[in-house]
């Protein structure tokens, strides 16, 4: 478990988390941008956003099995500190194969960090509170990014996105230097159990979040141009966009509160049900009302639900190696999501992705399901 649960080291787990998962609040603005500031087409703008995804897949891929090996916080600092040189240089670009390759290596070096920040709050005293306020953290970023960085794009150049991105890498690192905690592993049971094979509950739960991520990525990366397809004014999906901000800060706090409430079994659940619900709406919707309602009861059942099974898969593996790779599970389907979405839009425009987002959440609900007939840690290896 982490040594202090003070504030110091919260915050810097906090930050962390927001710097590595920037994705979740800033798709929109930074695919919206590459599409109509730099001119890429769809296929093309949500190949670089995937080769970001991948590259955090990868580095999760690569380190979470390794989680206890290292020490967390020089790992996670010198990998933000990367990852901010990466969106520096990504100011420069304005050709795809040099834009593309910043994006990856921004992808690798923040989803290092990121893994080692899940993995910290995985062996947390409470997993769930800690990550419900990595929630709340999110949301207020979320907030101020969508209601500040489409106006600075528009005032101060394209850039600004990628500009904004370096800063918060820089932050992060900063905070990671002086406050990121450490994991102790002397006498510490859990330590034990990193040489144990995960369960297939636990695997369940990780393919059920990646599925989410699917959805996640492939509808909401583009809900700014879905909008723009329907004949909405950008000054009413800017609207909606900072409202989004704002709804987000609450999923992750009532999802804390309700810890003890709700089953986290049946919330998993219900999140792909709901999610389903609301891409459909927002694709097929002719009516700004809908659209504009969904968006942000979409982003929030994500958040809700993921806190939810974030809490669930520490409980089943202890060693927090699965927590670990939580980047993993959400960016493997996210790096599918904006890929999948802009050619499905190339091939049969926005109402595809909807329909596509009822496929996931379908098999989405048939992996949560397996992880619900299991209540207990992994015991025994090869379990």
């Amino acid at each position: 478990m982490v040594t202090k649960e003070t504030w110091r080291p919260r915050m810097a787990l906090l930050i962390a988390h927001v710097a590595g998962m920037i994705d979740l609040v800033a798709l929109p603005v930074w695919i919206s941008t590459l599409i109509t500031e730099y001119h890429f087409d769809p296929q093309q703008a949500g190949a670089m956003v995937t080769l970001f995804l991948v590259g955090t897949v990868a580095a999760s891929l690569l380190f979470a099995p390794r989680f206890n090996d290292f020490n967390g916080r020089i790992v996670t600092t010198v990998s933000l500190a990367l990852a901010a040189m990466a969106w520096a240089a990504a100011t420069q670009q304005t050709q795809f194969i040099p834009m593309a390759i910043c994006h990856a290596a921004a992808g690798f070096t923040a989803g290092t960090a990121l893994s080692f920040t899940h993995g910290t709050i995985g062996r947390s005293l409470n997993p769930h509170r800690l990550f419900a306020m990595a929630g709340a953290a999110i949301g207020i970023f979320g907030t101020v990014f969508l209601g500040m960085v489409p106006k600075l794009v528009a005032t101060h150049g394209r850039e600004m996105v990628f500009l904004v991105f370096c800063c918060l890498m820089i932050l992060a690192s900063l905070t990671s230097l002086l406050a990121f905690p450490k994991p102790t592993l002397a006498h510490d049971p859990v330590a034990a159990a990193g040489t144990q094979k995960l369960s297939r509950a636990v695997w369940a739960g990780i393919i059920g979040v990646s599925l989410m991520a699917v959805t996640q990525s492939m509808v909401f990366g583009f809900y700014q141009e879905i909008g723009i397809g329907h004949g909405f004014s950008m000054d009413a999906i800017a609207g909606v966009l900072i409202a989004l901000g704002i709804v987000a800060l609450f999923p992750g706090p009532i999802a804390g509160f309700l810890e003890k409430t709700l089953s986290a079994e049946k919330v998993v659940l219900a999140g792909p049900v709901l999610q389903a619900v609301f891409a459909l709406i927002i694709t097929l919707s002719s009516a700004f009302l809908p659209y504009a309602i969904s968006g942000p009861l979409f982003v929030a059942t994500m958040v809700f639900t993921h806190t939810f099974a974030f809490g669930l898969l520490s409980r089943l593996d202890a060693s927090g190696r699965a927590v670990a790779a939580t980047p993993a599970m959400l960016m493997t389907g996210a790096a599918i999501g904006p890929i999948l979405g802009g050619t499905l839009i190339k091939m049969s425009g926005y109402t595809s992705i909807g329909f596509a987002a009822c496929v996931c959440a379908t098999l989405a609900f048939i992996a949560f399901s397996r992880v619900r007939a299991s209540h207990h840690p992994v015991t025994a290896a090869g379990e």
